[in-house]
């Protein structure tokens, strides 16, 4: 029968398996009861007997409650669940001939339950489906006799009309609600992937991404642009007298600290352990010390409640984009030069890399 399945269930992740019994259980709810109005319509015209009445109720009535607790009782609701939608295939299968093969109701029902498998995003699933459908047709067919009787007349189609109409409808809004979702997790991964868990920073690739591209713009417009490299001083003291929950805390204090000093279009990334990068675009050497200074001031005021006593400060390299189209790795090398000018001469201080000359400004 139609309406057997959701697309939102087709991830077999636990939570989504947990959930899924009762998606498919409304839906299933809905099909069978629009299912039962161009069956019925078939019975009423063929004068059926009590029995095929019965397996329509059973049908329509019955086996959503009993597929609902059967999937819930299931070690695995979500198995549990494919298995009631194989034999939901088959209860369409079997209906073909029990309608005397009544034209437009039998393809609308083993279609519409073969789009239902479709939709559901399992894989193969109308692929198993298929043959369980036919040993559905062939054994209520056997019971019949293949009795024939495939004109459609006006009040059947008439009947059939709900079940095209709101079935379409529902399945087209199931699939639209998934590929929200899947937006959405992909808007998710994409921000992920971009973003340092632990400071919130640019992750490496993106950070590395941005310089790349800026480095480019410098050698196309004659763009000014300075690199600043980022060391925490004795963060490894810091981890061993702390603890590495303090050192995740003063990670998280210092990334926020350049965070709030340097400007939107500028771009800051931790290039991993205590080490950060920050792009100022469009800055000179001058404004880039200013920048410097108010993060080395701002780390060197941190308190934190995770270990009292603790001062922690950085030290910082600078190095201008004098020759973009050496590529990021010549502008990394000559910051970090700088910032090794920086802690060899004290820390708590930047150094500046200008060509051949490395300058150390203490505070």
């Amino acid at each position: 029968m139609p309406f057997d399945a959701s697309p939102s269930g087709a991830h077999p992740a636990r939570h989504h398996a947990q959930r899924l019994p009762r998606r498919i259980y409304r839906l299933r709810m809905l099909g069978m009861g629009l299912a039962a109005l161009p069956v019925g319509a078939v019975l009423l015209e063929n004068s059926a007997g009590w029995g095929l009445w019965a397996w329509l109720g059973f049908t329509a009535l019955l086996w959503p409650q009993v597929a609902y607790g059967l999937a819930l009782r299931h070690r695995e609701p979500f198995r549990g669940e494919i298995r009631n939608l194989l034999f939901d295939s088959m209860l369409a299968g079997m209906w073909v001939p029990l309608m005397a093969f009544n034209l437009l109701p039998s393809v609308l029902l083993v279609t519409l339950a073969t789009v239902d498998k479709i939709s559901t995003g399992i894989d193969r699933l109308w692929y198993w489906s298929l043959p369980l459908m036919l040993a559905g047709a062939l054994l209520a067919g056997a019971l019949t006799g293949f009795e024939m009787r495939p004109v459609t007349s006006m009040p059947v189609m008439l009947a059939c009309l709900p079940m095209l109409l709101i079935h379409s409808i529902a399945v087209s809004q199931a699939s639209y609600r998934l590929v929200r979702k899947v937006k959405r997790q992909n808007r998710l991964l994409d921000e992920l992937s971009r973003r340092d868990t632990l400071s919130g920073l640019d992750s490496r690739g993106h950070w590395q991404e941005q310089a790349s591209m800026l480095l480019a713009q410098c050698a196309e417009t004659g763009e000014q642009a300075t690199l600043m490299m980022i060391d925490i001083d004795h963060f490894k003291t810091i981890n061993d007298r702390h603890g590495h929950a303090a050192g995740d805390d003063v990670l998280r204090a210092v990334a926020g600290v350049i965070r709030h000093s340097i400007r939107t279009l500028d771009c800051a990334g931790r290039l991993g352990g205590d080490e950060f990068a920050v792009l100022l675009r469009g800055t000179d050497l001058v404004a880039a010390e200013n920048v410097a200074q108010r993060i080395r001031e701002g780390v060197e005021a941190l308190r934190l409640q995770s270990a009292p006593g603790l001062h922690p400060t950085v030290s910082l390299g600078l190095a201008r984009a004098d020759a973009p189209s050496a590529g990021l790795r010549v502008w990394l090398a000559a910051a970090d030069r700088a910032l090794y000018r920086a802690k060899s001469n004290g820390r708590n201080q930047w150094a500046i890399h200008e060509g051949l000359h490395t300058a150390t400004v203490a505070p």
